[in-house]
């Protein structure tokens, strides 16, 4: 995955942003013209915060959309479609805080089940578990921001799957690594 620069990850963010606002007035955004990188097909998720606490986060896992697509497509379902959170007012907009994540393409962990802890790189990849007719899926950002060790994190994504704790272990259930690159207002 070829990293976007700084520039670049201010403009993902103003890109969520402006779509959000435009969005909340009752308005169609129509992104301006953006550089190549936002034409090539990249996963990407859009994280909204609110006094520091969670206020929706919703993306795309693969490359299945060009980047500026997924950005706007993202952040839209972060405030409108999260089922966790009622969707975001217009009013809420000034304590709203945005963060795009840029995924790599996932992986999945070729290796015996009970040695995944081992290949996961807690603080640079992020986890997607799958198995039994369900997934789930955790950012990078997570497991720094809970302090967990690879076991933990692991087993969060299990459960934030809908599927039990440590079902990792398990040959059947297929656990794929990926990268973020993270980019957040704050960096404006």
């Amino acid at each position: 995955m070829f990293a976007l620069t700084s520039e670049e990850g201010r403009t993902a963010v103003r890109t969520a942003r402006a779509a959000l606002e435009t969005n909340l007035r009752g308005e169609e955004y129509t992104p301006p013209d953006l550089s190549s990188v936002f034409s090539e097909k990249r996963g990407v998720f859009v994280t909204l915060t609110s006094g520091g606490d969670l206020r929706g986060c919703i993306g795309l896992p693969h490359p299945v959309m060009p980047l500026g697509e997924g950005i706007v497509h993202a952040a839209l379902s972060a405030a409108l479609e999260d089922p966790r959170f009622p969707q975001v007012r217009a009013e809420e907009l000034p304590m709203i805080r945005v963060e795009v994540t840029v995924l790599s393409v996932p992986e999945t962990l070729a290796c015996p089940a009970t040695a995944r802890p081992g290949k996961v790189e807690v603080g640079r990849h992020g986890l997607i578990v799958s198995g039994m007719g369900r997934s789930g899926l955790l950012l990078p950002q997570v497991a720094t921001e809970y302090e967990w060790d690879a076991e933990e994190f692991l087993d969060h994504t299990c459960l934030k799957a809908g599927l039990p704790q440590g079902c990792w272990r398990r040959d059947e259930v297929e656990v794929a690594v990926f990268e973020g690159q993270v980019f957040t207002e704050e960096d404006e």
